[in-house]
């Protein structure tokens, strides 16, 4: 008998005790966070996405026109917010209500 088969956890959420694989797997799965674009499709980084009206960039003096497109994006861990790399602006972080994935 191996100490990792026979451990327990309680959980709280539930009420009862369960396997520690299967903690570790319930708390894997609680720190994702969905991600969703102005359309309500999932993102995920990498991804490739477009903006869906004109986003005035504070700082950078420029105006990111709608239908523009955005390369390979990052997720935050925000729910409503997104990294993006553009040319001419450094680190740009957009919401994802004005993105829709392409």
């Amino acid at each position: 008998m191996s100490g990792e088969e026979d451990a327990f956890v309680y959980d709280e959420a539930s009420g009862e005790w369960i396997s520690a694989a299967e903690a570790a797997a319930k708390a894997g799965a609680e720190g994702a966070v969905e991600v969703r674009d102005a359309v309500g499709n999932l993102l995920a980084d990498g991804d490739q996405v477009t903006l869906i009206k004109d986003l005035t960039v504070k700082g950078a003096g420029q105006t990111l026109k709608r239908g523009t497109l955005i390369k390979s994006i990052r997720l935050t861990g925000d729910r409503q917010e997104i990294d993006c790399k553009y040319e001419g602006i450094k680190g740009l972080v957009l919401r994802a209500e004005f993105v829709k994935k392409r």
